[in-house]
């Protein structure tokens, strides 16, 4: 990738950090985040080299940087650039758990939660998108650069990029599904998103449908050209094109991250977790009404009500790192995960067995690794998804050939 870049400066842009600085006591820890975009694009930036943008999120993340809020990384071998945007409280919740949260996600995943939209959330939303293209255009400065733009956080910056340089390569990827037209068109803001969108040179979905979901919407929405035989846009005299790329991850890294004694990681993990020799089944996921994580629950229940003999023979494990919090529908998820939980266990529950462990907390990379490795099974059972990586994860984690992946 470093050859066909020709010299050109790399710029990755998301709203998550791939290493976070946070306080633990007086001491400054740095944390990877448990993340598919990170694990995918880190180890392109090792490679790489270049710099990151994103938002400065950590508790010690100011404390970290330079005169210009920038930090080699990683830690232990720096190798590209992190920069860092600041945002206001009030630039957070609008721009982050407002519009991109309480209106984008909804609007994109068919799981039958409505969108909210909110004028203020949008404000936001397009100064927040500004303030990233200031950074990244401070970044580049006069140099030739490839900006490859990441998620639905970042739908009007492509435009704001090319309006101040035309010259800039500009790529992004949507991680998330893009509906049909009828769906999109409930959003107020569709054309300002739409052009935001077709100022990108080339825009990747992960799969086809995806793709023509979104050239449907354009032909459907504003004045373009749209090309469906070459899978392309004309606006304005720019084209864009729109391709499908299914997200990868890196199995060597993956590997990497195993523990060198996984008897021993075993033995910890279920004394941590008061679990006998029961076999262990996992699920691992941000607490998301997108996950399918209820329905996993009333799985077991269901399993076990048709199969008694089956409990004390197993128990299922979820990881499920909070993930925003400030919105009441997520704060309304966790109260129903912890009520299933609860139910589940008491109804089916023998001694100390509980057939379900729902750990509601962040795990790194070396956790769920080794989750991943002693596991006889893992479920990944989404309602609506983009790519999924916990999927490929959990079988690059298998170097035994043994475990067995459940996905829906």
């Amino acid at each position: 990738m470093r050859d066909r870049l020709g010299g050109a400066k790399l710029i990755v842009v998301s709203n998550r950090e791939p290493y976070i600085h946070t306080y633990e006591g007086d001491e400054i820890q740095c944390m990877r985040p448990a993340s598919g975009l990170t694990t995918a694009l880190d180890p392109v930036m090792r490679a790489c080299g270049g710099v990151w943008v994103a938002h400065g999120s950590g508790t010690a993340d100011r404390a970290t940087v330079d005169e210009r809020d920038r930090v080699a990384v990683p830690p232990e071998e720096p190798s590209y650039t992190l920069r860092r945007v600041w945002l206001t409280k009030e630039e957070e919740q609008g721009y982050y758990y407002g519009f991109s949260n309480e209106a984008l996600w909804p609007l994109c995943h068919i799981a039958y939660t409505r969108p909210r939209f909110d004028s203020g959330h949008w404000q936001q939303y397009r100064r927040v998108n500004q303030k990233f293209a200031d950074a990244i255009l401070d970044e580049v400065d006069d140099e030739p650069a490839v900006v490859f733009v990441q998620d639905y956080h970042f739908a009007l910056l492509p435009r704001m990029l090319k309006n101040a340089r035309d010259d800039l390569v500009v790529m992004q990827f949507w991680h998330i599904p893009w509906p049909n037209r009828e769906v999109f068109r409930v959003c107020p803001w569709q054309d300002e998103i739409l052009d935001g969108l077709l100022g990108n040179d080339l825009l990747a979905f992960h799969i086809q449908y995806h793709c023509n979901n979104f050239l449907d919407t354009v032909d459907r929405t504003i004045e373009a050209k749209v090309d469906m035989e070459r899978f392309c846009v004309t606006r304005g005299g720019r084209t864009t094109a729109i391709r499908p790329f299914p997200i990868s991850i890196d199995p060597d890294l993956v590997v990497s991250w195993l523990p060198p004694d996984l008897q021993n990681a075993e033995l910890n993990i279920r004394k941590r977790l008061g679990l006998r020799d029961e076999r262990i089944l996992v699920g691992v996921d941000r607490v998301d009404y997108t996950k399918g994580i209820p329905e996993r629950f009333a799985a077991v229940d269901r399993l076990l009500t048709l199969h008694p003999e089956l409990k004390g023979t197993f128990t299922f494990l979820q990881v499920g790192a909070p993930s925003r919090v400030h919105i009441p529908t997520y704060r309304q998820l966790n109260e129903e995960l912890d009520a299933l939980v609860e139910a589940v266990n008491w109804r089916h529950g023998q001694g100390s067995w509980r057939p379900i462990v729902f750990i509601n907390e962040h795990y790194g990379p070396e956790q769920i690794y080794a989750l991943y490795r002693i596991a006889a099974g893992c479920v990944v059972s989404s309602v609506h998804d983009g790519m999924n990586l916990v999927a490929k994860e959990f079988v690059a984690a298998r170097e035994d050939l043994r475990g067995v992946l459940v996905l829906s």
